[in-house]
């Protein structure tokens, strides 16, 4: 759905974007991250035409972006981190001028601004003025904008700020539901790394404007997964017998954080139950035996490392 190659952006004293190129496959719902400062805004904006690298394609739907951002326009949505309301307007007049400046058809118009207001808990406030909204409900309403034509690709840019916890997760049920019913492809860049794992399928992490990682989310504990032990006293004991294991091919990193043991594994089921019951055979009064799953702030926080 998306294809971006080569692509380079450069502000008076700094490169924002540095020679960087990804993928994104249709139907995905990608996580952006990295620190302050990365190139995050930088590239969404590149994506979406709204201003034009030093070098590098964008590639959207088959339409190049660079040559014809007006047509990209039609199939993408974006919210910007500083969005803008016609506080004049209200909830259903906004949404029904962003549905028109989309060309939708003017006998479809009402209906889908009062299914976008739906979708996003806004029915209620439909004849309210946006100048009258709360924070959440202004950040809300301006997703239904950018998201009331249906675009193919959603480009999202902190769309959770200024969000309560409970809006939050009828944010990340409204991405799920517009990724399954409508086939959208979603970027979202998020700050808010634990809540990325709601919805998000791949992880694309930026600093200093280069690709740090951009990988499946969902391949995170299915090749190697860690082990979490506690016994019952005797954690020297444990730790000594584990120890020993790392002889097995399947366990290829021993850690202790209290107050378990942590093993990196990469063994089958059948494995890991083997090594459940070596480790009661040996009178190890086993606690707590668990999988640790690993998640986007997991998987980000270990490459900002590397």
């Amino acid at each position: 759905m998306i294809t971006v190659e080569r692509l380079t952006y450069e502000y008076p004293e700094t490169k924002a974007l540095d020679d960087i190129s990804f993928t994104v496959q249709e139907g995905a719902i990608t996580a952006l991250v990295g620190p302050n400062g990365a190139g995050k805004t930088t590239l969404l904006k590149c994506i979406a035409g709204l201003v034009k690298p030093y070098s590098g394609s964008i590639s959207v739907h088959g339409i190049n972006v660079l040559e014809e951002p007006r047509k990209s326009h039609e199939i993408m949505g974006f919210l910007t981190d500083f969005f803008g309301l016609y506080d004049a307007l209200t909830v259903s007049q906004s949404l029904e001028y962003f549905a028109l400046a989309q060309k939708l058809d003017k006998s479809m118009v009402k209906e889908r601004a009062a299914e976008v207001a739906g979708l996003l808990n806004l029915t209620d406030k439909l004849h309210s003025r946006a100048s009258s909204l709360s924070r959440g409900m202004r950040q809300r309403l301006a997703i239904g904008q950018a998201m009331v034509h249906y675009p193919k690709v959603l480009l999202l840019d902190e769309p959770s700020s200024g969000l309560d916890p409970e809006a939050r997760m009828s944010l990340a049920e409204l991405f799920l539901h517009l990724n399954a019913e409508r086939n959208m492809t979603i970027i979202v860049s998020s700050h808010i790394l634990a809540e990325l794992d709601q919805y998000a399928k791949d992880l694309l992490i930026l600093k200093n404007g280069r690709i740090l990682d951009h990988t499946a989310a969902t391949n995170l504990s299915e090749n190697k997964r860690k082990v979490m032990i506690r016994c019952d006293g005797g954690e020297k004991r444990l730790a000594a017998i584990v120890q020993d294991m790392e002889t097995i091919d399947a366990i290829s990193h021993v850690s202790h954080n209290t107050p378990y043991l942590c093993l990196d594994f990469s063994g089958k089921d059948s494995e890991l139950s083997e090594l459940l019951h070596s480790l009661i055979n040996k009178g190890i009064p086993v606690v707590e035996f668990f999988i640790k799953r690993e998640g986007m702030q997991e998987q980000y926080l270990e490459t900002m490392r590397i």
